[in-house]
């Protein structure tokens, strides 16, 4: 028997950095995102030999453990040591498991688009298939957030857990008693295709280690840096402002919001942007491009490019120049699934 599970990748299109606990707990945070048809994977093999093995695939490391109902932590593969251990605790009454996982990312680490996250959003799902587990969209997000950010003591925000498992298009919601409300956005077909055939991934080549920037914004906000507290202020209100565009199609709009929202978002933390980012955005404009941003924390990995469609071979051409990989993309409508194999 094989369990294997998927859940998709996400673009931070506005309001990243308000899912930040430092600063939802005392304003409340809005973000808008749209989970992409990359992802990350998850496969159990069940076996009765009294081992555990954890095989990262994308990353070239396995790792063998006697099975335990509590494993220590793993510096390389932490996520998913700690995932298991509150499966165990939380589900198993402290009963071990024996048995091989297989994971990997279409995404690499550093990405930009919540990868780390979607991968817990993934195993958490495969071990609810495998284990008939009582849990819902809230819960597995909920409960993927609670491991990393508590269990793991990773720092990061809220959005990428609600978005690798309930997939499509979302307004979140986060208030400050830790209530999300996760508003999925009708968006009619046109303006998906409009959009899909607006956008251009461009992978920067740069890997960075988001937890240090999300470290410098709470930092910021615990010391009512105004500056940076201000520029959250207006990454939450272009946030709205963009929902309300999306809906109505109005592209200008979009564009708008996301070149404020990417002026704002460097104005809350150091690193966000280097010269290396800000030469590549403009490189990207001077090609065509209306307006871009780099998605998630900062830093590096994937910039989302905005274009006229007629000018989209223009910029890509162009952008084959850098030695980063641009690519296209398609947006999802379903988060996480799961299924078994029985013939194997």
């Amino acid at each position: 028997m094989l369990i294997r599970s998927k859940a998709p990748l996400r673009l931070g299109l506005a309001g990243g950095g308000t899912d930040i606990a430092a600063y939802y707990n005392l304003f409340g945070g809005f973000v808008l995102n749209a989970t992409i048809d990359m992802y990350a994977h998850c496969t159990i093999e069940p076996s009765n030999n009294g081992k555990i093995i954890f095989n990262a695939a994308d990353l070239d490391t396995s790792e063998e453990y006697e099975a335990s109902p509590s494993l220590p932590r793993s510096e390389a593969l932490c996520l998913h040591t700690g995932i298991y251990n509150r499966i165990i605790a939380d589900f198993c009454k402290n009963k071990p498991l024996s048995f091989k996982m297989t994971t990997y990312s279409d995404a690499p680490a550093g990405s930009g688009l919540g990868s780390s996250s979607t991968m817990v959003v993934a195993i958490l799902k495969a071990f609810t298939e495998w284990l008939n587990l009582p849990l819902g969209e809230y819960d597995i997000a909920s409960l993927a957030y609670k491991i990393e950010r508590e269990d793991l003591n990773l720092a990061g925000g809220k959005q990428d857990q609600y978005a690798a498992t309930f997939g499509g298009f979302n307004f979140m919601e986060f208030d400050k008693n830790e209530k999300v409300i996760v508003n999925p956005l009708r968006l009619k077909r046109w303006i998906r295709n409009e959009l899909e055939a607006s956008l251009i991934l461009y992978y920067t080549g740069l890997s960075r280690e988001s937890a240090n920037i999300i470290k410098n914004q709470i930092e910021n906000t615990k010391q009512h840096n105004t500056k940076s507290m201000e520029n959250m202020h207006e990454l939450k209100r272009q946030a709205v402002i963009m929902k309300e565009a999306l809906l109505k199609g109005d592209f200008s709009a979009f564009s708008d919001c996301l070149l404020k929202g990417w002026q704002a978002k460097k104005n809350t933390a150091q690193a966000i942007s280097s010269n290396f980012l800000d030469d590549l955005y403009q490189y990207a404009l001077d090609a065509g491009a209306k307006s871009a941003k780099i998605s998630g924390a900062g830093g590096g990995g994937f910039m989302m490019i905005y274009c006229d469609p007629c000018d989209k071979i223009k910029v890509l051409n162009a952008l084959k120049k850098k030695e980063g990989r641009a690519q296209t993309t398609s947006f999802t409508e379903t988060g996480t699934q799961s299924w078994t194999i029985y013939n194997t």
